[in-house]
């Protein structure tokens, strides 16, 4: 090999094995001469004259032995696959594998090519015959696979080219078929292919023929087997192979028996007939050994017979058909909200082919109820709570059937599990979302109990979310607690307690007089969220509860966890004014909705203020405890009416509540927030539980009621005079 340099002085051999660096230096054939602009080369110096070129002798080419790896791959290592040999090699590639799935798709294959007939208006009805030795005999009364000898092979009749010739077939263009779930000709040789016995009869022209094939290979010439009077069509039977299938593969009754019966919902205007050997049936079971198949109405029979039993969030259903000429653009739905909390389902067709991965078809569907949810939540004055909701929650618990028909369809791969055509899109959401608006506007009842149903399904998403990122988040809560929480050194939830106070100032005052071993605290700043009307997004971005609930440590909704609660008694600690009144019904709201379980198993306390203290001229009552009317009303005999002070309500004698009892126990070092005896028997200062019977919450309320807290929190108004 010879590489020209950019100097065009120099060249290099390439070594035989391939190194460019081990041949010899050569010189390197010199460059033409340039050529003055407007002159004209001379033709002799230019090339070499023809008879030049014809005395060189060509070179031969060097023997070339190569590696050891080369050697082992040549031309003969190349096969080439003719006729079905690559479908019997490859069977996934072409009906998605060897399991019971896929030896079931053989008879969707022949089964969709008779629907094909009855779609195009040529046959009325389909028998589905399941014998006793394990075939399926399919038989239509449509037009009948051609028998006349092929154009392209004229030794072979149309019949044999397509049942032993891949991507042989009438469904390349709309000519034969406007809409065909037949696309690229494969379908029924690969069931040929694949099939130990296949046997064709074709009746047509008042002839009927009939031709054997085996593995693929036709075991002889079609045969005339004579007259009919009164029949026409296909009949295909077939017989998996054991080679591909392995030894005791059968079709399974009950799933032929509800595709079959699947396809006449998909079609009202073909009538469909189940035979099968009643050998092959189970006692227990629910397939008849006969039955008929004829539903006019569609998908809206097939959704209502699925959903039977089962409460719904509006009625009736929703459906509707669109027929237009040709087929092409034809499509049908049906739909329904499920409200018993259970996931939905879709189904969706093609041509009346199954895609059971969905497609365009079902984005057009999705897209069509969103917009269309949207713009009536618009109209009546509600489109501020349809912001959170996306498709996702709209089809949360939607029961869907979907049928399309569109000429020449784009599936992905021969099992067309999934349509990939872009138009299915548009045709799906224009049709769809003018028959939804027209279903809202008519029901606005049914239309609002759909709405909040949507917008509780983006609720719930949204607080799932945060759960798992609580979730995240608990699990190194040692490192990620809120840096405001003045935990407590006990390394147990048994004995300690989590104070909530108002506001920085509150929180120093309490962290001075708590007993640090089993006592924390936490400051908040100001009023935390309203959980009662605000959104999802607000409650997930609101800083205050996200470190109460790290705090904490359990979780919040379905994810709470008692085991996992930080502390065994968490109490409100507000002040003994209105803002610290609306405080804790903020605070007792937040866990009735979001941590019911914690108020239900005796974990949530509130603290009653105040203990009093009593200041007269210069001195200052900080050390005496001052508790009930008449310890405070003994306290000011004797002092003058002109040196007036003012009884101010603390925070330093909150304590245990008996729940027995419903007043307070002393207990507790001097230290001790709780700590403190009332001078009449009484206690000035409490911590009372709140469960169902003692703080009396009301489910569904704005502002919960704590009745029995108030009642024992006196506001002093009073001044010494």
């Amino acid at each position: 090999m010879i590489e020209r340099c950019e100097s065009g002085t120099i060249g290099r051999i390439m070594a035989d094995n391939g190194d460019l660096f081990g041949g010899t230096p050569v010189a390197a054939p010199a460059l033409p001469p340039a050529v003055p602009p407007g002159a004209r080369p001379a033709a002799a110096a230019a090339a070499p004259t023809a008879a030049a070129v014809r005395q060189q002798p060509a070179a031969a080419a060097p023997p070339r032995n190569g590696t050891l790896s080369e050697a082992g791959y040549d031309a003969s290592a190349i096969e080439v696959l003719e006729g079905l040999e690559p479908v019997r090699r490859r069977p996934g590639m072409y009906i998605g594998g060897t399991d019971e799935r896929a030896l079931h798709h053989l008879f969707a294959e022949v089964i969709d090519n008779a629907m094909d007939e009855a779609v195009a208006g040529h046959a009325s009805f389909i028998d589905v015959e399941l014998l006793e030795d394990g075939s399926i005999a399919v038989t239509d009364n449509g037009r009948g696979i051609p028998v006349d000898p092929h154009p392209k092979f004229p030794g072979k009749s149309a019949l044999e080219v397509i049942m032993t010739t891949l991507h042989a077939g009438g469904k390349f263009d709309s000519k034969a078929y406007e809409t065909s779930g037949g696309l690229h000709g494969v379908g029924v040789s690969v069931v040929n292919a694949l099939s130990d016995r296949l046997e064709v009869e074709v009746a047509r022209g008042k002839m009927l023929y009939r031709q054997l094939f085996s593995r693929g290979l036709p075991q002889g010439p079609l045969e005339t087997v004579g007259a009919v009077a009164n029949r026409r069509g296909t009949r295909v039977r077939f017989h998996p192979d054991a080679q591909i299938f392995g030894e005791g593969a059968q079709f399974v009754p009950a799933r032929l028996f509800r595709m079959a019966r699947s396809k006449a919902y998909l079609f009202g205007g073909v009538e469909i007939r189940w035979r099968c050997a009643p050998g092959l049936l189970k006692p227990e079971g629910d397939v008849a050994a006969e039955a008929v198949f004829k539903f006019p109405g569609g998908l809206r029979d097939y959704l209502a017979r699925e959903i039977e039993g089962k409460d719904l969030v509006a009625e009736p259903i929703f459906s509707g058909k669109i027929t237009k000429e040709g087929s092409h653009g034809s499509l049908e739905w049906a739909i329904a909200w499920l409200a018993t909390g259970e996931d939905g389902f879709s189904s969706s067709y093609c041509n009346t082919i199954p895609t059971p991965e969905g497609g365009t078809h079902e984005s057009g569907l999705r897209i069509a109820l969103l917009r269309g949810l949207r713009d009536h939540a618009e109209r009546i004055g509600q489109s501020k709570r349809m912001a959170q909701v996306t498709a996702d929650d709209v089809m949360a618990t939607c029961a869907a059937m979907l049928s399309v028909f569109i000429r020449e369809p784009e599936f992905q791969g021969q099992t067309k599990d999934k349509l990939a055509t872009l138009e299915a899109s548009r045709i799906v959401e224009n049709a769809v979302r003018d028959a939804f608006d027209h279903w809202l506007a008519q029901a606005p009842q049914q239309a609002l109990k759909l709405l909040d149903w949507s917008v509780d399904r983006a609720e719930e998403r949204l607080r799932r979310r945060l759960e798992k990122e609580v979730s995240r988040k608990t699990a190194t809560r040692k490192l990620r607690l809120p840096g405001k929480l003045a935990d407590c050194s006990n390394a147990g939830a048994a004995g300690s307690e989590l104070f909530i106070v108002e506001g920085d100032s509150a929180g120093g005052s309490a962290k001075q007089a708590r007993n640090r071993a089993t006592q924390a605290i936490l400051p908040l700043r100001g009023k935390i969220l309203n959980v009662a009307n605000a959104t999802r997004e607000k409650l997930n971005a609101n800083q205050q509860l996200a470190d109460l609930i790290l705090a904490l440590g359990c979780g919040i909704g379905s994810q709470f966890r008692e085991d996992d609660l930080r502390y065994e008694k968490v109490i409100v600690m507000t002040d003994a004014d209105v803002d610290g009144a609306h405080i804790a019904s903020l605070l007792v709201t937040f866990f009735w909705r979001q941590m019911p379980r914690l108020i239900e198993k005796g974990h949530l306390y509130l603290s009653i203020p105040p203990l009093y203290r009593l200041r007269h001229g210069g001195k200052s009552a900080d050390r005496q405890r001052l508790q009930g009317q008449e310890a405070r009303d003994r306290a000011l005999q004797g002092s003058r009416r002109d040196d007036a002070g003012r009884a101010q309500g603390d925070h330093d004698g909150s304590r245990q509540a008996d729940p027995a009892q419903g007043h307070g126990r002393p207990r507790g070092p001097r230290g001790d927030l709780r700590h403190g005896r009332a001078a009449d028997g009484q206690q000035a200062g409490s911590a009372l539980p709140l469960h169902p019977g003692a703080g009396r919450l009301r489910r569904g309320t704005d502002r919960p009621v704590i009745a029995a807290a108030r009642a024992k929190a006196p506001r002093i108004t009073w001044a010494l005079s």
